[in-house]
């Protein structure tokens, strides 16, 4: 009898352990000094992060609620543990909870007459100079733009193109899904005033989204490529027929993304 609970206990242990090891999504809260509050932060982890040495690249999403459960997404999650699994990337992903009723002020860089907004600086602020340090010192993290990359869809990709003209040095890989440009259309000015960079970018929406926004994308891609030669297809544009605004949309076409990216 005592022989039988010893391995059911020792099976129950392992259990335990297989369980939390494939849970490789963890999660903290981390005090702003520009925000005035707390985030939420989400980090997935690879497959082989516990069991190598290795630095791995790193990717920052917006709307972290939407990107690994459904418990907290919105309308339905990214998948985006479920899609790296799948494709035993080597990466780890940031992702940063939106503001909820805040969520418009801090992802739009300019006020919208109507809507308001316009606090996209002090946001992008604690993303380069509070979340990026931890996460350095925290995580091991391939350093240089090459290695870092930051994104997002609809307001999350207006500010994903925010943060990548502001800091062309630091974020070198950029996701832009269903940007939100008309909200601001000042972000034509700053991508004009941005001399040539050789950031990748990667642009997506679909054809059910609203009439302009494939217009307003190739506007941006149109001033990026004015600035640097297209032989060296830095630039991806994928338009997806049918495709609606939603986290449907955005994680179908996720792995494709990371793909071209990384």
């Amino acid at each position: 009898m005592k022989k039988q609970i010893t391995i059911f206990f020792a099976f129950f242990l392992l259990t335990i352990i297989k369980l939390f090891a494939q849970n490789k999504v963890v999660s903290f809260e981390i005090p702003s000094h520009y925000l005035k509050t707390s985030k939420k932060i989400w980090v997935y982890l690879p497959e082989n992060y516990e069991t190598s040495r290795k630095k791995f690249p790193v990717l920052y999403l917006q709307d972290g609620q939407n990107l690994f459960d459904s418990k907290t997404a919105y309308s339905g999650e990214w998948q985006i543990d479920e899609t790296l699994d799948s494709l035993k990337a080597e990466i780890i992903v940031v992702g940063i909870a939106h503001g909820n009723e805040n969520r418009l002020q801090e992802l739009t860089p300019f006020v919208h007459q109507q809507y308001g907004g316009g606090g996209a600086s002090a946001y992008l602020d604690f993303i380069t100079n509070e979340l990026m340090p931890y996460i350095q010192v925290n995580y091991r993290i391939k350093n240089g733009k090459y290695n870092t990359g930051i994104g997002g869809s609809s307001l999350g990709g207006l500010f994903a193109m925010y943060a990548s003209l502001k800091h062309p040095k630091l974020f070198g890989k950029v996701l832009v899904f269903s940007p939100s440009f008309w909200i601001n259309p000042e972000i034509y000015e700053v991508a004009n005033s941005l001399k040539a960079t050789k950031s990748k970018y990667y642009f997506m929406c679909g054809t059910d989204e609203s009439a302009t926004l494939e217009a307003e994308t190739d506007k941006m891609i149109g001033i990026l490529n004015e600035k640097r030669c297209s032989c060296l297809h830095l630039t991806k544009k994928k338009i997806v027929v049918g495709g609606k605004h939603n986290e449907k949309l955005w994680s179908k076409e996720f792995a494709k993304a990371y793909l071209w990216l990384f």
